[in-house]
């Protein structure tokens, strides 16, 4: 089989993956953008999980939707950088997988506020929200993070991007990294919607420009 065979295979579910997981991650956003900040008190916490468990399960469900094609836009994305510079460190793929994994385990809180009745307490209330925005935030931003070093860093050197688009994701995996503090150091939670949407454009973008040069480049 051909390289630009195996190439042509990787670039249709890739671009699909990759649209998957922004379609989701918008709608979730979308649907959520009435949610307690991380700093609400216990008792706005809860009184939104009763008011709104519809909006919690669906949040979840599209959030858990979002994880999957995460993982496989990571692991596909790897391939054409494997094909044009052989021997790269697998950062992409563990990057997407354990953003994937971050996802998964938010999804599962936002669905576990759901289920909040008038016997829970607001303290047990924020405690479930406090570890879905640890995942959802500073977890998926370090993890983002490394998925895009994991693209950029290879690309870059191999000039599989535009310089300026390579340079402009490796300062979104610093962002990233940097935002992990944000569980102990509040200030830099200012980086993790730098990472979710500005992430998000860079990887539909990177996507888009790294397929169609690598098809070309193997024809």
């Amino acid at each position: 089989m051909s390289e630009h065979a195996i190439t042509a295979r990787t670039a249709v579910p890739l671009l699909a993956s990759t649209l998957a997981f922004t379609v989701f991650s918008i709608a979730y956003v979308a649907l959520n953008a009435g949610m307690p900040h991380p700093d609400a008190a216990p008792a706005e916490v809860l009184a939104y999980g009763l008011a709104h468990p519809g909006l919690l399960e669906a949040g979840s469900a599209l959030m858990l939707l979002a994880a999957a094609p995460l993982a496989v836009t990571g692991a596909l994305a790897y391939i054409p950088l494997r094909e044009r510079l052989g021997r790269v460190p697998a950062i992409a793929p563990a990057g997407g997988l354990l953003a994937a994994g971050a996802l998964t385990s938010s999804a599962v809180f936002g669905w576990v506020s759901a289920q909040f009745d008038t016997d829970t307490a607001p303290s047990v209330a924020r405690v479930i929200a406090d570890l879905g925005f640890a995942f959802g935030g500073p977890a998926y931003a370090t993890a983002f993070g490394l998925l895009v070093a994991g693209i950029a860093i290879p690309a870059l050197l191999g000039r599989l991007l535009p310089r300026w688009l390579a340079a402009l994701g490796l300062v979104i995996a610093v962002a990233g990294a940097v935002a992990a503090i944000g569980l102990a150091v509040p200030g830099a939670q200012v980086l993790i919607p730098v990472v979710r949407f500005g992430g998000l454009l860079w990887l539909v973008g990177s996507v888009i420009v790294l397929t169609r040069r690598t098809s070309t480049t193997t024809r």
